[in-house]
């Protein structure tokens, strides 16, 4: 998939003054000094660390090696993945309780599709395509173990941040991924550089690690405590706080710097938005598009395909049925060049990647607007009443929000809409 970004290298060289200090005297400092790390990092000055949410799930298939090899490129300071058990006790990259979103579990196990990720063996899950949900591009990726993404993403450059998912479905969780960590001195090695961290929304299952590896820091996630006290409290075990940027309150941004923890935001997706969330003063931002944080940091272009043709509107909760005929959930796409642009077979992802398509002979004239619905319709090619209707069979479009992501038929990605 054509990104249109320079090499990490290349970025990381032309980041800020502020961020490479912090970086290169050691995320350690940043993660592990409690409020000194808060203080640091929530400086005007220094960019925030850059986390590419479950590797780099804008543009590959989420929790494979191929995210990973992608997250790579893209360069931020860190990558996320989930982990949870395969029913013998492998941890494994698997972000929901079920395997029907992201693999073909429906074909390959029918009726097994509504099953918990724990009650599958190893062997069972590696029976299944964990990328051709994503894009056909991508058919044959497995689903890979803990060390497996290791094995692809030790990078002298890169951190790693251990999701623990679902802890109470797949019992001995926390124990399993420490003795893994335990047995490969590269894990190690990275927690000694201060690249290596724990989260989760189960707070009991981060603390329980904090103890076994107090070595390595943890970051709880939800919404922010409102009680001063409890903050506190969270502080004496863990290092930073991550939560939803779009139900942070702003002054909640120093009430957990002055419990002494970080704040992480996720998953922020559009530029606008990660420029939001940066005026804010938050320490760590995670993106499902890493390289358009990077680049949006170094002070590039965050988007360098970017063709004229922009995601002006996203109506998810249209009145009435989101999926009545014609009048539905839709897409706004606008030419804002001065000529014609023929949009057919172009595409829109939202965030857990389903996809919107443009049938072809659709020209958007100067100026003019296309509408993609998600339901039924008549497509419509006129100059002021372009429509075209997806008929997906099931809402698309978040009526509380979401992110969606437009891209060419050639797989190049032209803009990012939060709304």
């Amino acid at each position: 998939m054509k990104t249109g970004h320079p090499s990490g290298m290349a970025r990381r060289q032309a980041r800020t003054v502020g961020t490479s200090i912090a970086l290169a005297a050691g995320m350690t400092v940043a993660l592990f000094a409690g409020s000194a790390g808060a203080e640091q990092l929530s400086d005007a000055t220094t960019d925030p660390i850059t986390i590419g949410h479950r590797a780099s799930a804008g543009l590959a298939p989420e929790n494979t090696l191929a995210a990973v090899e992608l997250v790579k490129e893209q360069g931020p300071d860190l990558f996320e993945i989930d982990v949870q058990l395969s029913s013998d006790g492998v941890p494994v990259m698997m972000h929901d309780a079920t395997l029907a979103r992201t693999t073909d579990v429906e074909e390959v196990f029918p009726g097994r599709e509504g099953d918990l990720v724990n009650d599958f063996t190893y062997a069972e899950l590696q029976q299944l395509d964990a990328g051709a949900w994503f894009s056909e591009r991508f058919a044959g990726e497995r689903i890979p173990t803990l060390g497996e993404i290791l094995d692809h993403g030790y990078h002298p450059d890169l951190g790693i941040v251990i999701e623990l998912k679902n802890p109470a479905d797949s019992p001995g969780l926390v124990d399993v991924v420490v003795d893994e960590l335990n047995s490969d001195p590269r894990w190690n090695e990275l927690a000694a550089d201060g690249r290596l961290t724990a989260i989760s929304f189960d707070l009991d299952a981060v603390r329980d690690f904090h103890e076994l590896r107090p070595d390595i820091p943890v970051m709880g996630l939800g919404g922010v405590p409102q009680s001063d006290a409890e903050l506190e409290a969270i502080a004496e075990w863990a290092t930073s706080w991550g939560t939803n940027y779009r139900t942070l309150d702003p002054a909640d941004v120093d009430r957990v710097h002055e419990a002494g923890l970080l704040l992480n935001v996720y998953t922020v997706n559009s530029p606008a938005h990660m420029e939001y969330v940066i005026d804010l003063g938050v320490d760590m931002v995670t993106t499902d598009f890493p390289g358009v944080l990077v680049d949006l940091l170094a002070g590039a272009e965050p988007i360098p395909d970017a063709n004229g043709v922009v995601i002006s509107d996203a109506v998810g909760d249209a009145p009435g049925d989101d999926l009545q005929p014609e009048h539905g959930e839709h897409v706004v796409l606008t030419n804002t060049t001065d000529r014609p642009v023929n949009v057919g077979g172009y595409y829109i992802n939202d965030a857990v990647i389903n996809t919107l398509v443009v049938g072809r002979g659709y020209l958007i004239p100067a100026g003019g607007e296309l509408r993609v619905y998600t339901g039924p319709g008549t497509n419509v090619r006129k100059p002021g009443d372009s429509r075209f209707y997806n008929d997906f069979g099931r809402a698309v479009l978040n009526n509380g929000g979401d992110s969606v992501a437009l891209f060419t038929p050639d797989d190049t990605l032209v803009d990012i809409y939060a709304y």
